[in-house]
This record gives structure tokens, C-alpha cells and sequence, in this order.
């Protein structure tokens, strides 16, 4: 979908929020398209409105969370991904991005317990072990572990493990 086809979106679910604002998927929908266009301003209000009309909507504060991010809102992004994890706790990806986001706080060791609950529930998420490897190697001078999950990584398929297992592990 190109930038005119978010506009379009865009316009298109304003429009059935005029006609019906408590139809929640117009907001999602809208909100995700904000998100494509780097409004993240404009994405939170949209999922703060899904979270009003359903306050037990995962995907709304995941979805939030991860514009915060983009915001450098780290805290707040934070506080979303923890009810995402709240409403659902087997949701991988909100403790990984929960995870990436106390990185960027500088709480390491959060970080790995998030990134490695993220591969609990989900052994074969590659981008996890990637994560969590780089947080033991250049943070907490954890070589060895994270050459294991960088190898963990690689034999899951990707690529660019071997190009860092080069770099730190050899």
C-alpha cells in the first residue's frame, strides 16, 4: 500500500467513525494506517479510542506501545506493553518489544528476563535471540551466552547471525 492508499484509508475510516464512532475496527484501521504514514501522534489518540470502547483490546496496546516507541515515549510504551502482557500473557511479541524498549532505557537485565520469556513461548523467534544476544555481548559482557543464542539464531535460519558471529564471536 502506497502513501496515497493510507490517505485514502485514512479518509475512509473517518468517515464510518462520523457515521458510527463506536465502531472500533474503524479506529484500529485507522490508527494502523497513521501508523504507516509515521503519524504516531495521530495512531495513539486512534488506539487510545479502541481502548476506550474495549479496554481489554491486546492488540490496542500493543499497537499504541509500539508507537510510543516510535515517540521515544519509552516509559509509556512500557506501561502498554506490560497490559498487553496482562490481557495476554502469551503474547511473544509484547514481551520482546517490551524487552527491546527497556534496552533503550538501559535496563539490560529486564531486557533479557522480556527477550528470553519472548523465546519461552516462542523457541523459534529468531529475532529474539538476535536481541538477546547483542544486549549479553555489548552490554552486559556476556560473550560466550550470546554466541550461543547468535548460533541458535543462525541454525534457525537467519542470516545475519553468522555476519555477527564473525564479528563477535571468532
Amino acid at each position: 500500500m502506497n502513501q496515497q492508499d493510507h490517505q485514502g484509508a485514512i479518509q475512509d475510516f473517518s468517515k464510518v467513525i462520523e457515521i458510527d464512532p463506536k465502531y472500533i475496527d474503524a479506529y484500529a484501521n485507522r490508527g494502523t494506517a497513521k501508523m504507516m504514514l509515521q503519524d504516531y501522534q495521530g495512531a495513539i489518540e486512534d488506539f487510545s479510542k479502541e481502548i476506550e470502547i474495549n479496554p481489554r483490546s491486546t492488540v490496542a496496546y500493543f499497537n499504541r506501545g509500539i508507537a510510543k516507541t516510535q515517540l521515544q515515549d519509552y516509559k509509556g510504551a512500557i506501561e502498554d506493553f506490560s497490559k498487553t502482557i496482562e490481557i495476554t500473557p502469551s503474547f511473544a511479541m509484547a514481551y520482546f518489544n517490551r524487552g527491546i524498549t527497556k534496552n533503550e532505557l538501559r535496563d539490560y537485565q529486564g531486557a533479557i528476563a522480556d527477550i528470553s520469556k519472548a523465546i519461552e513461548i516462542d523457541p523459534k523467534y529468531v529475532n529474539a535471540y538476535l536481541n538477546r544476544a547483542l544486549t549479553k555481548i555489548n552490554f552486559l559482557n556476556q560473550k560466550d551466552s550470546g554466541c550461543l543464542d547468535l548460533n541458535k539464531a543462525g541454525e534457525l535460519g537467519s542470516k545475519d547471525a553468522y555476519d555477527l558471529i564473525k564479528k563477535y564471536c571468532q
